[in-house]
């Protein structure tokens, strides 16, 4: 069992070639995760970028590492700058080089810098944060698989809540990994002009579908969740489709286990 001690990530080991590395001093509680193979590492996204995620990662493994961005939002790219191999998919591209479209870097600076439970690096300052912009080493698009050795990874477009937003699907473990198309504890966002409520109702319902899996890890608040909860996914599918709720504006809609915001 690995055991790491650091003043901002925590480092929890789902099994000796996976591990979630989280920042619950923030109130996104983001997860990034790293999963081994016998050739190369993927990194899961990188993190909310207020502290250095590669000096975890230089502690677990000494594999090359492939980033995977399940999408571009500042949360879960703050940390690309520290990494060569880089890929996003194809409709976000322009996003990861260019920044998103009408979203201000006042907002995002007040987002990174509240409600901060623990401390952070002399060098972090919320006043200059400046997420990432850079051109990807790599395009992925629905269906591809990358073979790390011994583990295959396919990926999943699941749009809705970002145009090019990605599910990893590992076949080794049966681990799902959902990004922000699926977790607890906080509402799942599909209200923002870059967002499409249809399409986060068709990617959940496309995950709803998918057999054999072990286990579903979001990118935020709990670590791991049971699949049984895709069988209430199925039912709020219904649901929201039913009573014509799949549209901006229709508020929050609670379910067993989740919740959605249109």
């Amino acid at each position: 069992m690995v055991k790491i001690n650091d003043v901002w990530f925590t480092v929890e080991e789902i099994n000796n070639e996976t591990f979630a590395i989280s920042e619950y001093g923030h109130w996104e509680k983001v997860h990034s995760f790293l999963l081994l193979g016998d050739k190369r590492a993927i990194l899961i996204d990188t993190g909310l970028g207020i502290d250095n995620i590669n000096r975890i990662i230089l502690q677990l493994t000494s594999l090359p590492i492939t980033v995977i961005t399940t999408h571009v939002h500042w949360d879960h790219i703050g940390n690309h700058g520290q990494f060569d191999d880089i890929y996003v998919h194809k409709d976000e591209v322009d996003w990861l080089i260019n920044g998103i479209p009408k979203l201000s870097i006042d907002q995002i600076r007040r987002d990174v810098g509240r409600n901060i439970t623990l401390p952070t690096p002399i060098a972090f300052d919320p006043s200059t944060y400046q997420p990432f912009q850079g051109q990807p080493s790599g395009v992925l698009e629905d269906g591809d698989v990358m073979d790390i050795g011994n583990r295959k990874l396919t990926v999943l477009h699941t749009p809705g809540h970002s145009p090019g937003h990605i599910a990893i699907l590992d076949y080794k473990y049966g681990y799902l990994f959902t990004g922000d198309l699926l977790y607890d504890q906080a509402p799942i966002y599909a209200f923002f002009p870059t967002t499409s409520p249809e399409d986060l109702v068709q990617s959940l319902e496309r995950i709803a579908n998918l057999s054999s899996l072990t286990k579903i890890f979001g990118s935020h608040h709990t670590l791991g969740v049971d699949p049984s909860i895709l069988l209430e996914v199925k039912t709020a599918v219904k649901m929201l489709r039913k009573n014509n709720l799949v549209r901006f504006g229709t508020g929050i809609h609670h379910f067993n286990g989740f919740s959605i915001q249109f």
